[in-house]
């Protein structure tokens, strides 16, 4: 793919992940952004810089995928006219994530949609909270109401859903357009949680930077905080100890596991089948409690930190999470047995919420909802760190792309998580826990990912010359797939949404930064 590009100087970037960064034109990032998705690949994410201080304008990144690497590259704007061309014609997904750099650093498109995504009426419209100079300021009067595309017919009818539901979950405006029952539309509004966590990040210490970063999205704690770990291990020339990456391994998948049995259970509870719900949540709180017994915390959080682990764990807490490994495995297959041959189940799961491989793809669909859908990719094995090596994780790839295959991947990926516990608990590598940071060169770029259970987490650091966090961008992976949700409901029945929609159980938390 580079040799297509001569004339631009690719620069390796440090750290665990194959990467490089290079500097461009707005008619190289087009054109780079092209062969990209030709050969395949993917954009990860984008996001936008205030670079005022350091004598320039804005920096648009761009964050592209490729079968062998990723590549960074770079957009300088000037900054009276921070416009850039209209990256969603080339990836779709790219659409919300430029509405969000509009609203966030005030960097703009040529065409495409220019509609606000994350401004809830919370900052006038010449405010953008990431830059440098944007000060806190009250909120904007109310705007005019969202424009959400009208579909018009006889028959024809709206429901809108949210953003306040019944459940005890995060809020997020949801709006049908139907004909009977018949979904011919879906909209989403989403945005009502933003926290502004990448503002908080700035003048952050790296330590500070870390509790934050294990704060993103509480489902994905230990993803988020070994992508930032990562980062910042890239720019300080840190090298955790094979233990450390081994005991990060076991976080990883735990966390994986923990998700995925809560999710199987929902998504039985969701078909009527409750039982399924209390099997999963017991199997579940089973493993909570495990990691309490080993980490201190249900939920590990702040246990991965730049330069190893936080905790090291005896033989005793090996053992317990060995038998508790056990105890999962056997109950999943008895579990999957009564899944799978449930006709009640099965009658509802099969053909519900179909995404074809063809609309995966076009769509930058990602994770365990892609590998449903025929996409084989897990960053585990595509861009393997250690404990990972390349192919020592079973890809586990479904091509229906329904709610059924969705379901066979967790449980596929529930075994092949098991088993990487095993492995890595029985062979757990002596030494240190941490090693030191060393300083950093200031602006440098650290970027970090691993694939979270619902697919690659994604974060890009620079530090200040006082080693501190100028600017982190942390990515879900909900930003990729929240969008194909809308199309997977399409000629499916309102009541089915829940089902499909949690078959997907994508992060509010981790798409309102």
């Amino acid at each position: 793919m580079r040799a297509q590009f001569p004339d631009l100087d690719f620069r390796p970037l440090a750290g665990a992940l194959p990467a490089a960064q290079v500097a461009v034109t707005q008619a190289q990032l087009v054109a780079l952004c092209r062969q990209v998705r030709d050969g395949g690949g993917r954009l990860v994410c984008l996001w936008g810089e205030d670079v005022r201080r350091e004598g320039g304008g804005y920096r648009l990144c761009v964050a592209l995928e490729t079968a062998d690497e990723l590549i960074v590259a770079e957009l300088s704007l000037h900054a009276d006219t921070p416009i850039y061309s209209d990256l969603a014609e080339i990836f779709p997904n790219a659409a919300r994530l430029q509405r969000a750099v509009g609203d966030l650093v005030g960097l703009r498109t040529l065409g495409g949609d220019t509609r606000p995504w994350l401004r809830h009426s919370a900052w006038a419209p010449d405010v953008f909270p990431l830059r440098h100079d944007a000060l806190p300021a009250p909120s904007a009067p109310p705007q005019a109401g969202y424009a959400f595309v009208r579909v018009e017919g006889e028959g024809v009818h709206e429901i809108p859903v949210g953003p306040v539901h019944a459940g005890v979950i995060e809020p997020g405006h949801f709006r049908f357009s139907v004909v009977g029952e018949k979904v011919l539309r879906l909209e989403e509004r989403l945005g009502y949680v933003h926290k502004g966590i990448e503002k908080r990040f700035e003048g952050l210490d790296i330590m500070d930077g870390a509790r934050l970063a294990a704060r993103v999205s509480g489902d994905s704690t230990v993803a988020y905080s070994w992508a930032y770990a990562m980062a910042i291990e890239a720019v300080a020339a840190a090298a955790p100890s094979p233990r450390a990456l081994a005991l990060r391994g076991v976080l990883l998948e735990r966390e994986r596991l923990a998700n995925h049995l809560g999710d199987l259970g929902a998504l039985g509870n969701d078909a009527g089948f409750a039982v399924g719900l209390a099997h999963f949540s017991r199997l579940k709180e089973d493993l909570l409690r495990a990691n309490a017994m080993a980490w201190g915390q249900r939920y590990p959080m702040d246990e991965v930190v730049p330069g190893g682990v936080r905790t090291d764990i005896g033989d005793g807490a090996v053992r317990a999470l060995l038998a508790n490994a056990e105890e999962i495995a056997e109950e999943i297959g008895h579990l999957r047995e009564i899944y799978d041959n449930h006709a009640g189940l099965q009658d509802r799961f099969m053909g519900a919420g179909q995404v074809s491989t063809k609309l995966a793809t076009q769509l930058g669909l990602v994770g365990l909802a892609a590998r449903a859908s025929g996409c084989a990719r897990d960053w585990r094995s595509a861009f393997p760190v250690p404990p990972y090596a390349r192919d020592s994780v079973p890809v586990s790839v479904r091509t229906q792309g329904d709610v059924a295959a969705r379901v066979g991947v967790r449980f596929d990926e529930t075994i092949a998580s098991i088993a990487l516990c095993r492995r890595l608990l029985a062979a757990l590598p002596d030494g240190d826990i941490s090693v030191p940071l060393h300083a950093a060169s200031a602006g440098a770029l650290g970027i970090g990912g691993v694939e979270g259970w619902r697919g690659p987490v994604f974060v890009a650091v620079r530090l200040d010359a006082d080693g501190r966090v100028r600017r982190c961008h942390p990515h879900d992976p909900s930003w990729h797939n929240w969008p194909v949700l809308e199309h997977a409901i399409i000629d499916n029945i309102v009541p089915d949404f829940p089902l499909i929609n949690k078959s997907f159980n994508l992060s509010y938390s981790g798409h309102d930064l």
